[in-house]
């Protein structure tokens, strides 16, 4: 019997990206079904009856959707971060997660550089303004993005690169072009721009606080790809109040946005809607990758991918 697979993605992918997963999954011989644009959770949740697998790109997988997938084995979160999925639950119930970390790498790494040119040439507002070239940039988090990023600030912009990562040893950072802090408080204090590029988890959600964002450069500007929950949005704002001088832009709006909008909006940016991964190329990767890395795991038991270990 055939492995049945449901491409749930409440964002769709480009058609160019869909009609490639489905190709490659029904030339490997799967029943394939795709949900898109779904409004209501209850759609997800029938849909999913059945599946073997389940591709999603930012969709929530929750224990009630395992619940309505007896025969669910494999999770692919298409792209990197996948504080979207339970994994733990998924664990206990023997479902493997699986992402595609490095697909989407440049098309967010490209959107950092926009957003900074963006905030230091004042939001294009007529204004003199900074430049990017011999300034300091700062990467919270040095994994594909980062590591992207630097590549393009180093070699298109000089600038001198900073990386803090707790998880990666510094000879590797130094191997990529970065020069490696010890600490966050060091990274704020000395960079002129800081792109973050860490995940949601109980250790950094609201991390970034006040204490931290004090110590910014003299007109620094923050840009944050990553998730709206490391930024601790009162601190945030306060800081706002207090230091005229710093800018904040961000795919992922903040709650209080409204705040700091009536604090000053031309220190600040928001896009309408998440758009790191938004490029046809980063959908077309990611896609094909999920696809791939399904029929690995089904014909030959990869599970290279795996992050609910």
């Amino acid at each position: 019997m055939s492995k049945k697979v449901l491409i749930a993605t409440e964002k769709p992918f480009t058609p160019e990206a869909r009609e490639k997963v489905v190709s490659i999954l029904e030339k490997a011989a799967y029943e394939v079904k795709v949900l898109e644009k779904y409004s209501d959770k209850s759609e997800l949740l029938e849909a999913v009856k059945e599946s073997n697998a389940l591709i999603v790109r930012s969709d929530k997988v929750t224990p009630d959707v395992m619940d309505a997938a007896s025969e669910l084995e494999l999770v692919v979160r298409a792209g990197a971060g996948y504080d979207n999925i339970d994994c733990q639950e998924a664990k206990k119930r023997e479902i493997v997660v699986m992402n595609t970390p490095g697909q989407n790498s440049n098309a967010v790494a490209e959107l950092v550089i926009g957003m900074m040119i963006m905030m230091v040439r004042g939001k294009f507002s007529g204004k003199p303004g900074t430049e990017l070239r011999g300034k300091t940039l700062g990467l919270q988090g040095f994994g594909n993005v980062g590591r992207r990023v630097a590549e393009i600030a180093s070699l298109g912009f000089k600038m001198r690169i900073l990386a803090y990562d707790p998880l990666i040893p510094p000879e590797k950072i130094r191997g990529s072009g970065a020069e490696p802090v010890d600490s966050p408080e060091k990274l704020y204090a000395e960079s002129d721009c800081i792109s973050i590029h860490i995940p949601a988890t109980p250790e950094t959600v609201r991390s970034i606080n006040y204490d931290l964002l004090y110590k910014m450069k003299q007109g620094g500007v923050l840009v944050n790809t990553a998730r709206a929950e490391v930024i601790d949005e009162d601190d945030l704002l306060r800081i706002y109040a207090e230091r005229p001088d710093i800018r904040y832009i961000s795919d992922i709006a903040p709650t209080n946005q409204e705040g700091i909008l009536v604090c000053d909006g031309n220190r600040c940016f928001f896009t309408p809607k998440k758009m790191g991964a938004q490029t046809a190329e980063a959908n077309f990767n990611a896609g094909v990758a999920a696809a791939n890395q399904i029929i690995g795991f089904f014909e030959k038991g990869d599970t290279t991918y795996k992050v609910n270990n």
